[in-house]
């Protein structure tokens, strides 16, 4: 016979198990609104003391790491971290909202709705009657109702105010200036290249990149640091130009060439301790040595390959 407190128990267990199926039967919608709900109550008076002290500038740096924190997780392979890292970053959003609807700003509410109108507004061929025979077609219609829209913005509550005038605009208007530098060259040649301004292959890149190698040569040795600078800065560009030519991107290929340097000189240290000695106390031939036989113990082909010229901004 079962004891009072074992069906106590299996009561308890009972009314558990239902809670998370409940859980699990729960709507996007609805867990957003949770979501939404504990943010709002860790900003309240009596809520998280660490969380009630943000501000919008002091969670920018937290919105970028998030970011980048769901690539790595998007490359790991793992569809645990990449959910758990992209919730991650939804919570910067939900944060960010929070703050400026008790600013009296604005709500996530019309976060989400601006962005639910202009997916709507940016594809007609979808939503609409226009018509678009492929991939480019869409970019080059995205980037007209793009420039539209800028032109028609302003303020919209009908002043016409200096602030609110129409302002000359660029087809590289919308490129953030606080972007990485290796995005935002990305970003501004893949705009140029859509009216036709750009080169006719990649071959015409690698050679503007051997122009842009000697320029900087002839820079350094005439010791002309402001040249030397703005030389490299033209070789940089052109590499990103061509990024975009083999569809990398370049920020991420970047970010894989910096974690395979770290892998490397973190093995090179190892195997120098493993001899008992420091790697920094090496002569350049032995750390050269271990820099082949770290590259040889890793192997090719690491790297998950990714990537991503063709995207809508």
């Amino acid at each position: 016979m079962p004891t009072r407190r074992k069906k106590a128990k299996k009561r308890k267990e009972l009314r558990s198990n239902s809670r998370q199926t409940k859980q699990k039967r729960l709507t996007p919608g609805q867990w957003f609104e949770k979501l939404v709900a504990v943010q709002a109550r860790l900003r309240a008076p009596k809520g998280c003391p660490w969380d009630r002290e943000q501000t919008h500038q002091s969670l920018r740096t937290y919105l970028i790491e998030e970011a980048y924190e769901v690539v790595e997780a998007l490359e790991s392979g793992s569809d645990a971290k990449f959910a758990e890292e992209m919730g991650d970053l939804l919570l910067q959003i939900v944060f960010h909202s929070q703050i400026a609807r008790e600013e009296g700003r604005f709500t996530v509410a019309e976060v989400i709705r601006e962005i639910h109108d202009k997916m709507i507004r940016r594809h007609p061929h979808v939503f609409g009657k226009t018509r678009a025979k492929d991939s480019a077609e869409v970019l080059r219609n995205w980037e007209q109702i793009k420039a539209e829209e800028r032109r028609s913005g302003g303020d919209k509550s009908g002043s016409k105010s200096k602030e609110s005038l129409p302002k000359e605009t660029s087809l590289l208007d919308g490129v953030s200036r606080a972007l990485p530098g290796t995005l935002e060259g990305f970003q501004l040649t893949r705009k140029a290249s859509r009216i036709g301004f750009d080169w006719e292959d990649a071959n015409g890149v690698f050679e503007k990149m051997q122009e842009e190698i000697e320029e900087l040569k002839k820079a350094h040795t005439e010791t002309d640091p402001l040249k030397t600078e703005e030389e490299l800065g033209d070789l940089l560009f052109a590499a990103v130009n061509l990024s975009r030519f083999l569809k990398i991107d370049p920020e991420i290929a970047l970010k894989k060439a910096n974690a395979k340097f770290s892998r490397r000189f973190r093995k090179m240290e190892r195997l120098a301790r493993k001899n008992g000695r420091e790697f920094k106390d090496l002569p350049r031939e032995e750390m050269e040595a271990l820099w082949e036989a770290a590259k040889k113990a890793e192997g090719k082909g690491r790297l998950p390959k990714m990537s991503g010229a063709q995207t809508k901004q």
